[in-house]
This record gives C-alpha cells, sequence and structure tokens, in this order.
C-alpha cells in the first residue's frame, strides 16, 4: 500500500478553500493550483509576475515535501487571456531545462480566483 499524506508550507499562503498544498502518495506529489498571492493576499503583476511568484509557491511546496524542481512532470497553466502566453513561456524557458521539461496543459479560464492573470499547478514523480 502506497504512503499518502498532506503537505502544508510555512510561507506559502493558506488557500481559503478548503485544500492541502500538495498530497503525497507513494512517489508522486500532486500541488494543488497557485498564484500570485502573499502573506497579505493577492499580489497583481504582468503575467510573468505573477507566474513568477505562483511558480516559487510550486518549487517550495515541491521540495517540502521533498521533491526537487527536477522532479516536476507536469505543469497545468491556467491564463486569464492567453494572449499572456509568450511573456510566460519566456519564463518557462528559465525554469525548466531542456531535455527535463515536464508535460504540459494550457488553457485559457473565464476568470481565475482574486482576478488573477495566471494560475500554476504540477505533479512531481520519483523512480
Amino acid at each position: 500500500m502506497s504512503r499518502r499524506y498532506i503537505v502544508e508550507v510555512e510561507g506559502v499562503p493558506a488557500s481559503p478553500s478548503p485544500i492541502s498544498n500538495a498530497v503525497v502518495v507513494g512517489n508522486t506529489c500532486w500541488i494543488s493550483g497557485q498564484l500570485s498571492v502573499g502573506q497579505n493576499g493577492y499580489i497583481p503583476g504582468t503575467a510573468r509576475e505573477e507566474a513568477e511568484i505562483a511558480f516559487g509557491h510550486v518549487f517550495r511546496i515541491a521540495e517540502a515535501a521533498g521533491f526537487a524542481p527536477a522532479d516536476i512532470v507536469y505543469v497545468d497553466l491556467a491564463f486569464s487571456d492567453l494572449g499572456d502566453l509568450p511573456e510566460v513561456n519566456a519564463l518557462y524557458e528559465t525554469l525548466f531545462e531542456p531535455g527535463r521539461r515536464p508535460a504540459r496543459t494550457i488553457y485559457e479560464a473565464a476568470r481565475l480566483p482574486f482576478g488573477g492573470k495566471v494560475k500554476v499547478q504540477a505533479i512531481a514523480a520519483k523512480g
């Protein structure tokens, strides 16, 4: 039977929704959607700036669960405006090295929480 546990990370703002930062089952870490938020709420910025903050949360959560950013195998990106994709792609290229880039889904959502521009969720796996 696989071990299952919840990951909550100090320094990553808690969601107002009843969710966990991540759930680890066996060698896989399922990281909840992250936005550009800080301890005092939503941090507005360009799509790239918001994605930097959201990816920072994703990486901190992965590391707290015992996974490295290089263990991320899947990324789900939701945009309030898909026109922001090139700006976030430029950031994405700096976060994941060629040959180790995760699989990815990209879509435009009618509305993201707090009026955000980008939401990032991910799956990390080992072995």
